[in-house]
């Protein structure tokens, strides 16, 4: 039997750092998407105030196989 695998995007936001971001984002993710078996970071992308970086923010595409 083959597997079949979907692709969804989703998008994640830390007041700490890109890892952060990236870790919240599929954590989160995984509490309503079953068989997640990666991720792809598409984009990061930071806020800036006052010079200063105040949240950073992740685009991902997470892969997870599709029940029967």
């Amino acid at each position: 039997m083959a597997t079949v695998a979907r692709v969804t995007t989703i998008t994640a936001r830390s007041e700490t750092s890109f890892e952060d971001a990236t870790r919240s984002g599929i954590e989160r993710a995984s509490t309503t998407i079953r068989g997640i078996t990666g991720a792809w970071v598409k984009e990061q992308q930071v806020s800036v105030e006052g010079g200063s970086i105040t949240a950073w923010q992740v685009t991902l595409e997470v892969t997870f196989v599709l029940e029967d």
